[in-house]
């Protein structure tokens, strides 16, 4: 979708392969899309939060790296959006890209303990991330980029379905599966509806800038398609890294180690003994 601004900035003209509805630099030089780029704050603060979290609760370093994952990709999407420069939009696919695989890597190791084998999903991620950087730069088109996306994300969710009915996860109770398996699906659920929001901000862009003129701002900044994109696949993508964490937990440690507790008005993983005490 291209921006229908004919506004410059101080990054120069725009090298990125796509642009999207928000109209470029029309209130500051040095941000390209104003709206695209602040709603990625809420990315950044929920990666950094969960990240934060895991680390508090002292849970193996991976699960901290898959929320901080999340923080990357809200950072490397500001820059996009800032600049819509071709470099700052490969710090955003990119980041997507790893993140998607990493959860997937983490799902992927189902063995009692924490000890990391490299051939147990480690040498094929690394591989992966390095050759699908190379093809795209080949062929750059975002839709290729989005296809990648789409299928590590439908792999992943096979996956969690996998591990929650599997023997895997024979000794965790109903209850506790339950659980996990709801804020799953929340977060999948409200990453899907901001994928909806997405598409209908590019298929509508021509109506929506009539009526975000027609309304004004900053009232107009809540007709920013994409910057609810970002902010539903945020929390989306919080929950499902939540869910991700839990399942793991149960099948790798156990599920009467760790429970989802609530702070700030968010879910969040912690050891049992840290819920007791609060």
């Amino acid at each position: 979708m291209v921006s229908s601004s004919v506004h410059a900035g101080i990054w120069g003209p725009v090298t990125a392969t796509i642009d999207w509805c928000e109209a470029n630099y029309q209130f500051s030089p040095f941000i390209a899309e104003m709206a695209n780029s602040f709603s990625n704050l809420v990315t950044i603060f929920l990666g950094l939060y969960g990240g934060y979290v895991a680390w508090q609760q002292k849970l193996p370093n991976r699960y901290s790296l898959g929320f901080l994952s999340i923080a990357v990709v809200g950072i490397g999407s500001f820059a996009f959006h800032a600049s819509l420069l071709y470099e700052a939009q490969l710090a955003d696919e990119l980041p997507m890209v790893l993140a998607a695989s990493y959860s997937l890597f983490i799902l992927s190791d189902a063995r009692e303990g924490f000890k990391l084998d490299i051939g147990q999903g480690v040498i094929p991620l690394i591989v992966f991330n390095i050759l699908f950087p190379i093809s795209y730069a080949i062929y750059r088109n975002p839709v290729y980029h989005q296809a990648v996306f789409a299928t590590l994300m439908f792999f992943t969710v096979l996956r969690t379905v996998y591990l929650m009915r599997s023997d895997l996860s024979k000794n965790v109770p109903p209850a506790a599966k339950m659980k996990m398996s709801k804020m799953y699906k929340i977060g999948l659920l409200t990453f899907l509806t901001g994928f909806a929001v997405w598409n209908l901000d590019n298929i509508y862009c021509s109506a929506l800038t009539e009526w975000k003129h027609a309304v004004g701002w900053p009232v107009a900044f809540l007709l920013e398609g994409h910057s609810w994109w970002h902010a539903l696949t945020a929390i989306g993508s919080y929950l499902m890294m939540l869910g991700t964490t839990c399942n793991s937990l149960s099948i790798k440690d156990s599920h009467t180690n760790f429970a989802i507790g609530w702070k700030l008005g968010l879910p969040r993983i912690q050891r049992v003994a840290a819920t007791k005490a609060e």
